[in-house]
Order: C-alpha cells, then structure tokens, then sequence
C-alpha cells in the first residue's frame, strides 16, 4: 500500500485564513527575540484589527526576530477555519479561553505530522510505512476533533509513540551511509568551528547549534530534529536531505541562496 502524504498546504501555515491565534494566544519574554513581555491570551500590540500584524515587513528591525521564526505548521488556519467553524475571538468572545487553548495543542499535533509525513516519503523506510501510516490517521483523526476533546487531549502519549517511529526511521535512513556517523544527539556545540565538516547521516537530534559555524559542512542525511540552529552559519552548507530538518529552523539560522536545502523548503528572506 503507497504512502499518502498529507497535502503539503495544510502544514504550511495560512496567515489570511488564521485569526492571528499565534500573536494572541502563546506568551512571549522580552529578549532577544521580542522587544516586549506579552502574556499568554493578550493580543500583541502590533496586531491590528483586520488580524495583520501592523509591521510584519520590519519585525527584525523593531525587535521581534522571534515572530520571524515561528512556524505553527498550519495550525492556526485549522483551529480557525474548522474546529472553530470560523468563528473568530472578537466577533464571538465566548470562544477566546477555548481557541487559545486549543491552538498550542493543535499546533503540536501539526508538527507530528509534518515528521510524521516527512518519514513516509522516505523509500528506506518502507519497512516502517505501516506504522507511519496508522500514526498518522490517528494525529489526523485528533486534528478534526473538537475544541472540548483538544483542550483535554493528553499529547505525550502520541508524541511518545510518534518519536520511537521516528528514531527508528533515522536509523534505517542514516545506516545507509558508508563509514562512522558523528553521533551528536543532545550535545553543547554552541558556537562550535564545524566549517566544511563531514556531517553527512551524523545524529544531530536536540543538538545545541545556536552560532555553530557549519558554513559549507555536508549535512545531508543527518537528523535534525529538535536541532537549535539559532544563528547557526549554515553559507554554502549541504541540507538537501537532512532528515526532519523544519522550515522554523532554517528561519532561525543565516545562510545564503546557495545554501542547498530539501525542494520542500524555502530560502529565508534574510538570507543574502
């Protein structure tokens, strides 16, 4: 039986069809990446009412390079367009505690998928398909539950069970390159020198890469997932198949145009 992605519009995130859930209903701390402290559940002060942000084109230049970064994976549109049937927080205030809610759980169910459909279009890991496949009708089932099951949907369960497959997917894919793989699952390598670094199928999974220099490294095949590239120099780096490699974490680091990336992401526009 082939593997049925998930229509890739549906994990990227649809901004015009979204009541703003991300500027409104997760808090954020005045740091580097936000100029100011917003509580959970308070609109940004830069929201407007038609749901735009009032300076998207200059976020990094007025302090909030965070907002750049994030990603909900398609959540907000579906929170807004079909759990909440369209009924947005201001003309419907009774919906505001269970959308705000709902919107950081709907969120992580979105980005199971996307790993989730991201392992399905890998052949080596064919022998997995079939628990991808049931892990994926089962995240999708949750995604269309409604507002009341969500708010109580206990997450660790499925993550949990999502996670194994998705460790063992990286194994079969990365066991498939010659020699020894650099094993860095977890590690410090903050502002580590890694230029032109042989890091193709090398275990990178919740590594601290924030200011690493992996200009021109080989990260093909590598597993990414839970990576912070957080300014990470990736110049002239090799991602074409790195595994689980997101476009937030791409957001998060400097590269250039020829920065080689999977066709299913896209060169962030700072990127010069």
């Amino acid at each position: 039986m082939p593997a049925t992605p998930v229509p890739l519009p549906v994990l990227q995130a649809d901004c015009a069809n979204c009541f703003a859930l991300c500027c409104v209903a997760l808090p954020f701390a005045k740091s580097t990446d936000f100029a100011v402290n917003k509580p959970a559940g308070t609109p940004c002060t830069n929201l407007q009412q038609d749901f735009r942000c009032g300076i998207h084109t200059r976020l990094r230049d007025r302090g909030f390079p965070g907002c750049t970064v994030f990603d909900c994976f398609g959540a907000g549109q579906q929170v807004s367009q079909v759990t909440f049937e369209g009924r947005d927080w201001r003309a419907h205030p009774e919906t505001r505690g269970e959308m705000f809610e709902v919107f950081p759980v709907m969120r992580q169910l979105h980005e199971l998928l996307f790993y989730v459909d991201q392992a399905l279009t890998l052949p080596a890991a064919a022998p997995l398909h079939a628990d991808l496949r049931r892990a994926l009708a089962d995240t999708e089932r949750w995604t269309r539950a409604d507002a009341r099951a969500l708010a109580t949907l206990d997450i660790t369960p499925l993550r949990h069970r999502i996670n194994t497959l998705l460790l063992e997917t990286s194994e079969l894919i990365r066991s498939q390159v010659p020699g020894r793989k650099k094993n860095h699952r977890g590690a410090d390598l903050m502002g580590a020198r890694l230029k032109g670094a042989n890091l193709r199928g090398a275990n990178l999974r919740g590594a601290y890469l924030i200011a690493a220099d992996l200009s021109g490294a080989d990260l093909r095949t590598a597993d990414l997932i839970g990576a912070d590239l957080r300014d990470t120099n990736l110049r002239n780096a090799d991602l074409r198949d790195a595994l689980f490699l997101t476009q937030p974490q791409l957001n998060a680091a400097q590269g250039t145009p020829q920065t080689k990336i999977p066709p299913t992401l896209t060169h962030p526009t700072h990127w010069l």
